[in-house]
């Protein structure tokens, strides 16, 4: 069985966190897949296909925008044998060329004949050849409801979507933490969920720690993802921040202490880490060559001190994901850490695949996260 993910923002780090999460899948770049890099497909290897809805729960991966399931049968043959009642349908298309009149050309196609076949149909309007994320979620279309359809095409194969990111879930549960600080850099509810993504399959009830909790997100985002979480911070402040956010969402299973990140003897045994660690000065410009010196110097030492610090206190090949700074220059490039050689004499095994790509910014964003992936040697 076929499968189709549409990747975020970020492709690059979308398909780091679904190919971490999913090691039996292929993955592949064909040509109907290739057309678009905003679409990766992949197929699992273990014996015995599971049946739709999905091998996965897309409400696990913050990088992943839809996932869809390959038609076996033509479009209008799976329309044709749904149940009784009104059907809402929406249409994606992903082939080259593709445009806002293609994809609703296909929509009110499918529509006529079964109009003609007795059926009530309703098409959501395409502003563009791709339906947004918002509006697949507004209007039904996630797969919950059998009557309520988004296909995919991709030139000659048509995919059936199975599930749509909740984004207002990711809003409310970001916006409704009561200890908020603006001051300390806002980690979005996506991005933590990458970050432990990126650490790789773990068993249900593994224990997340994330030294540099803040206000307590990656503590947050492991415990619905049915981890236990284990946060510390520097600041006692961001430790209460942590405490009452968990609570306030009613957490109980996480443990929470001050301890600075580069001498702290954790107390529990540790089965992964996802962190973002200390990004440094915030800046409203580019940083002059001095000030960059500087705080990458500043930064570098703590991150440095931190893996020191935890490297005997894990087990071999626990995964640590690490977000840790990178300085928009004025060719527009980012400038890295560049301390890859130090954390391996360390004692980690750094993972450099996509490492051009595990960049998490906006546009101009002036401070970047550098999303580093390491396993204890």
């Amino acid at each position: 069985m076929k499968y189709l993910a549409v990747l975020g923002r970020q492709p690059e780090i979308s398909i780091a966190e679904l190919s971490a999460q999913l090691p039996e899948a292929d993955f592949w770049t064909g040509p109907a897949v290739a057309v678009s890099p905003t679409i990766l497909g992949f197929r699992l290897r273990a014996a015995g296909d599971p049946p739709a809805p999905s091998p996965v729960h897309i409400s696990r991966f913050g990088g992943i925008l839809k996932l869809a399931v390959e038609l076996i049968e033509k479009p209008l043959d799976y329309l044709a044998k749904l149940p009784e009642g009104k059907i809402t349908i929406g249409v994606s298309d992903y082939s080259k060329g593709a445009s806002k009149k293609t994809a609703t050309i296909e929509a009110l196609k499918l529509k006529k004949i079964l109009v003609r076949h007795g059926r009530s149909v309703r098409v959501v309007e395409n502003k563009d050849a791709v339906l947004s994320t918002a509006t697949s979620l507004h209007n039904g279309l996630s797969g919950k409801n059998e009557k309520k359809v988004e296909l995919i095409k991709v030139e000659d194969e048509w995919y059936r979507v199975i599930g749509v990111q909740d984004i207002d879930a990711y809003a409310k549960r970001d916006q409704a933490r009561p200890a908020r600080d603006a001051k300390v850099g806002m980690l979005p509810p996506k991005l933590a969920q990458v970050l432990i993504n990126l650490c790789g399959p773990l068993n249900e009830g593994s224990m997340v720690l994330d030294p540099f909790c803040g206000t307590g997100v990656v503590l947050q985002e492991a415990l619905l993802m049915g981890y236990k979480a284990y946060g510390t911070d520097i600041s006692e402040r961001m430790v209460e921040y942590s405490e009452k956010n968990l609570k306030y969402f009613k957490f109980n299973n996480f443990v929470l202490d001050v301890g600075d990140a580069t001498n702290y003897k954790w107390i529990k045994k540790i089965d992964a880490v996802a962190c973002e660690g200390y990004l440094g000065k915030p800046f409203s410009r580019i940083p002059s060559d001095i000030e960059l010196r500087e705080q990458k110097q500043e930064c570098g030492s703590i991150v440095l001190g931190f893996l020191r610090n935890l490297a005997g206190q894990i087990k071999k090949d626990t995964p640590v994901v690490i977000a840790v700074p990178a300085w928009l220059r004025p060719d527009n490039s980012y400038e890295r850490l560049d301390i890859l050689d130090e954390i391996k004499d360390l004692g980690y095994n750094v993972n450099n695949k996509s490492r051009e790509g595990l960049l998490y910014h906006r546009p101009d964003q002036i401070v970047a996260r550098d999303i580093i992936i390491l396993r204890k040697k």
